[in-house]
């Protein structure tokens, strides 16, 4: 291993791969968003969020994004003085999603101000194995190979293991996963195969596609015999408080399946080492009567 790499990662998910990879230590430099593993937090943050969602709800929040997006203002901004004192030689970050973190157009325009040779690896995974070859791409540049293709080999066995206890199921529920409250939308890329994965059939959304806006209307029309509320950036506390504020609207009143809530920021919308996590939460969820519980109770819970 190369100890004396200098990382900086401006994605949850790649900080998050980094130190499974036993690469703690080389990190200097995250973002704002980065809150996995807990022992972080003294490391340089370089990004900052334009936006204060702090007490918004989801109609709130989904407003000042778009307003955002469609003024060409942004929602996120790197730190430049940060950065450049963080004097990373890896930067990682993405182009898959400008809600998500910093756009790839911000990262380059802040990399030509540094001094010095940085390598810059981007990432868009929209399937489980994209996401997996995301550990190994990584392992590849800070010579942890062998620890990158163990994670994967391990998480690869794991989903064959879910597979295989589904596939003498006959039964494979109507599933579908909200990423977002109001207005509603559904999980996108990686949410439709880990659904099928874990021995369902996804309501809606097709794999590999992005997230798109439906109406309640739509979601009723597809049927789900289970709606999981996977909410973007919100752990399970916070998606439950969501719920509770929208629990008694129209739709909601209608709807006569089972709703589960879980920990969408952890186990579904980072394309990281955790997404394993929620395919058997999933797995849980859509099939009590082979998987026995094994996830934490803050993982999943049913609402009603």
């Amino acid at each position: 291993m190369t100890t004396a790499i200098r990382i900086c990662s401006l994605l949850p998910s790649t900080t998050e791969i980094v130190c499974t990879l036993g690469l703690k230590e080389n990190l200097v430099g995250i973002t704002h968003g980065c809150d996995y593993p807990r022992d972080i937090s003294e490391i340089q943050v370089v990004t900052k969020s334009l936006i204060d969602h702090s007490g918004s709800s989801s109609l709130e929040i989904n407003r000042h994004i778009s307003e955002a997006l469609h003024s060409g203002s942004g929602i996120y901004a790197i730190d430049n003085e940060s950065l450049e004192f963080t004097n990373p030689d890896l930067i990682l970050t993405q182009e898959i999603c400008e809600v998500c973190a910093v756009s790839y157009s911000q990262v380059e325009e802040s990399v030509r101000t540094l001094s010095g040779n940085q390598t810059v690896l981007s990432f868009e995974p929209s399937n489980i194995e994209g996401i997996l070859d995301s550990i190994v791409q990584i392992g590849k540049q800070t010579n942890t190979e062998p620890n990158a293709e163990t994670l994967v080999s391990e998480a690869y066995g794991r989903i064959d293991t879910v597979k295989s206890k589904c596939a003498n199921s006959p039964r494979k529920p109507r599933v579908l996963g909200l990423e977002w409250l109001e207005p509603p939308f559904i999980g996108d890329h990686w949410v439709p195969e880990m659904i099928q994965i874990a021995g369902g059939t996804p309501a809606l959304g097709d794999q590999e596609a992005p997230s798109m806006e439906i109406t309640w209307g739509q979601a009723l029309a597809s049927s789900p015999e289970i709606i999981v509320l996977m909410v973007c950036r919100f752990d399970l506390k916070r998606t439950l408080e969501e719920f509770s504020l929208l629990g008694e609207s129209a739709f909601w009143k209608k709807y006569d399946g089972d709703i589960y809530a879980v920990d969408g920021s952890a186990c579904f919308s980072r394309p990281g080492p955790r997404t394993i996590d929620g395919i058997e939460i999933l797995s849980e969820i859509i099939h009590p009567n082979i998987f026995q519980r094994k996830t934490e109770p803050n993982a999943w819970m049913k609402v009603n």
